[in-house]
């Protein structure tokens, strides 16, 4: 594959403040099915809610989902600490509550019947999860539900970031001490993986969302990076499809807990 971002040099580290990544991000989105796909079965799960009092989404983003689905709820708090994302969450959710603070230090002040954590525990080192999931769980109301997302660590694109960084990411121990330490809390759960993929006819957007795809927190860590021929060669030979097109596949693991109508527990 002969296009400029394969020439040379070593892939970027993007900054979630900076333009790059925010561009970066708009072309992922535009790509991929996910967001339809999630959204739609996040609705579906609201209109089946007993109350739909509080919604808080830990770790908003720009605030797309969390417009989608604030019409459904009387009130909707959002945990983002990202400066710039804050600014586009509040332009998409201008009702929304903000708090700017990341999870882990966040006090969003609320017992919530639909607490989402969509993509967040990437940034976080991973024996740090279960107390997150601990303190999250507990922002859940009586009868409430946690929804958490998390891309499935034996997709295509997880198998690249291993490949590339070294780094796994499996929610599936943390859900387990999460069930073992809330004990009679726990009503209800369940696990689904949903089979999404980013899709470009355009070689170079396929090289730049890889790069994107990448860019997890452990990446600025390497020395040397890795190499843009590298990815190039990469995504040329597991992405490529016989019709001219690139398909990455980024299936994601949903973890659903309702927690136990009892306010007592």
């Amino acid at each position: 594959m002969s296009v400029p971002f394969a020439d040379s040099g070593r892939v970027r580290v993007l900054e979630v403040e900076s333009a790059a990544y925010r561009r970066a991000f708009e072309r992922f989105l535009a790509g991929t099915d996910e967001k339809d796909d999630i959204e739609a079965r996040l609705v579906a799960l609201v209109e089946g809610l007993g109350r739909r009092r509080v919604f808080l989404d830990v770790g908003a983003g720009d605030g797309r989902t969390t417009a989608r689905l604030a019409p459904y709820f009387e009130r909707t708090v959002a945990v983002e600490p990202s400066a710039a994302m804050r600014e586009a969450l509040l332009r998409a959710c201008p009702g929304a509550t903000v708090v700017a603070e990341p999870v882990e230090r966040a006090e969003p002040g609320v017992r919530a019947d639909l607490v989402l954590l969509s993509h967040v525990l990437y940034y976080l080192p991973e024996e740090e999860w279960p107390d997150v999931l601990d303190r999250v769980f507990d922002w859940v109301a009586p009868g409430g539900t946690l929804v958490v997302l998390l891309q499935n660590p034996d997709n295509a694109c997880m198998r690249m970031v291993r490949h590339f960084t070294g780094a796994r990411f499996d929610l599936r121990p943390a859900t387990r001490r999460l069930l073992e330490r809330q004990g009679g809390r726990v009503a209800e759960r369940s696990v689904e993986t949903l089979d999404n993929a980013y899709r470009t006819a355009d070689p170079r957007e396929a090289l730049e969302t890889a790069e994107f795809m990448i860019n997890v927190p452990g990446l600025r860590d390497l020395d040397p990076l890795p190499s843009r021929a590298d990815l190039a060669a990469y995504v040329e030979k597991h992405f490529a499809r016989p019709d001219g097109t690139y398909a990455i596949g980024h299936a994601h693991d949903v973890l659903r807990v309702r927690r136990a109508a009892d306010p007592r527990v």
